[in-house]
């Protein structure tokens, strides 16, 4: 009577992962291609703290999305991006009778490659993703604004007496960090639109942060708002993909 028992037992335990992944992880092959294009708003965390307003910026570039699976509710995919992103800083000056204005654009190429999971319709109708990766930067080009009035060569002019930034090029030109966000796609027959909002934060900085470097941190903390247009280029067959 036991090696039937355990003969079933064990046939059971060997097709239940099978029946697991028939019914819970559901395959897909999808590939979408679009653009993308928004807006970005910069801060520098500097140490020593140099106060700053908020820089605006635009970004845009182009997407990748390939969908893999559906787990359960969620819809599993991978995008790519390859983006451009004027970031910078632009800064506070707060000195009784100086009218001193500061910003810096830096020009950058950007690779977020980003884990995404969705939850709604695939084809038709509405869902809402959060995503997350790591994200690659170049920085290809800088500007500095000066305004015409100009003392910030004298740390006196400056509340915390913080001037080494003024003149100094970007010495770490690469840039890696952690991208999230959350954001609302529509699709139909014309294809997949989406809005998302999304944060980088840098683990490199722009200046060099020895012990004898001028700072100790200076990295970029960027706040993204995009849409998102992707067009079908590879779909799952199946009239359960709703």
């Amino acid at each position: 009577m036991r090696r039937p028992s355990f003969l079933y037992a064990a046939l059971l335990a060997a097709a239940l992962p099978q029946a697991m992944q028939a019914q819970v992880g559901l395959a897909r092959h999808d590939v979408a291609i679009g653009v993308n294009g928004g807006a970005l708003m910069n801060k520098v965390s500097f140490q020593p703290t140099i106060k700053q307003n908020w820089k605006f910026g635009e970004t845009f570039g182009l997407t990748v999305r390939y969908t893999c699976e559906k787990y359960f509710s969620a819809i599993c995919a991978i995008t790519a991006e390859v983006d451009y992103a004027n970031m910078g800083w632009n800064e506070l000056i707060e000195v009784e009778g100086i009218n001193d204005t500061y910003s810096r654009d830096m020009k950058y190429i950007q690779v977020p490659i980003m884990a995404r999971m969705g939850w709604g319709r695939e084809r038709k109708g509405a869902q809402f993703f959060l995503q997350a990766g790591p994200q690659l930067g170049y920085c290809f080009g800088e500007k500095e604004h000066f305004s015409e009035e100009w003392h910030g060569d004298q740390q006196w002019y400056r509340p915390n007496g913080v001037i080494e930034q003024y003149h100094k090029s970007i010495e770490n030109k690469f840039e890696y960090g952690i991208a999230g966000g959350a954001g609302v796609e529509y699709s139909g027959k014309f294809g997949h639109l989406m809005l998302d909002a999304r944060y980088f934060f840098a683990l490199s900085d722009i200046f060099k942060n020895g012990k004898k470097d001028d700072f100790g941190r200076s990295a970029n903390g960027p706040i993204f708002l995009r849409l998102t247009y992707l067009i079908d280029v590879k779909k799952t067959k199946g009239d359960h993909i709703k």
